[in-house]
């Protein structure tokens, strides 16, 4: 929780919450152990890599960008091992990660992650953010692509995922640069309702 424990919250803040997202939520698709390293590298600009790249856009209470990009063998790993936990046979399973069928689940898994993300910090900074859908391009190893939004201030960070079998990814957000300062108990908005007969005997007439 990031309200529960500081007065401020930073953009890196925000990162480190998506971060915990996608390991929450790739961990419960594969039935395998996902984390992150804990640096963050400061980039310029927000990248599309090969071998998968994949993008969604957010907006509302603060606006920015979150990019995923899986080499091909980490996309096949987290491919595989999704699809045998919801109970696909092995020969059912497409063999390169140019195949339609990884993009789509890849983009299922990201859509995922990025819903998990925006619900907590729209509920924990009380605000309101909504995704576009995910966007993905399978490259080939000579192309990469830089995509940008319009902000004020951009922040861009980037961090290092590991899979199970140490294979990685990279997670890129970009966002304007921000704080959010807490003005008051949030915990005083969700206060529970009296009942009538405890309104009547505090107003002392009863």
């Amino acid at each position: 929780m990031l309200i529960a424990n500081q007065k401020v919250i930073t953009c890196d803040d925000i990162l480190l919450s998506l971060c915990d997202s996608v390991c929450d939520v790739l961990t419960a698709a594969t039935n395998d152990k996902v984390s992150y390293t804990p640096m963050i590298q400061k980039i310029n600009n927000t990248t599309l890599r090969p071998d998968i790249g994949t993008f969604v856009l957010f907006t509302g209470t603060f606006s920015g960008m979150v990019v995923l990009n899986f080499p091909k063998a980490t996309a096949m790993e987290l491919y595989r091992s999704y699809m045998h936990l919801m109970g696909l046979q092995e020969n059912d399973l497409a063999t390169n990660y140019t195949s339609e069928e990884v993009s789509n689940t890849l983009g299922e898994l990201m859509n995922q992650m990025v819903g998990n993300f925006t619900s907590k910090i729209s509920s924990e900074l009380n605000g309101r953010i909504h995704q576009s859908q995910p966007k993905m391009l399978s490259l080939p190893h000579q192309v990469e692509i830089s995509i940008n939004m319009t902000l004020d201030h951009p922040e861009v960070s980037r961090i290092t995922f590991f899979t199970a079998q140490s294979n990685v990814f990279y997670l890129e957000l970009a966002m304007d640069h921000t704080e959010f300062k807490l003005a008051r108990d949030l915990e005083a908005k969700e206060k529970k309702a009296m009942t009538p007969e405890e309104i009547l005997a505090e107003a002392g007439l009863v």
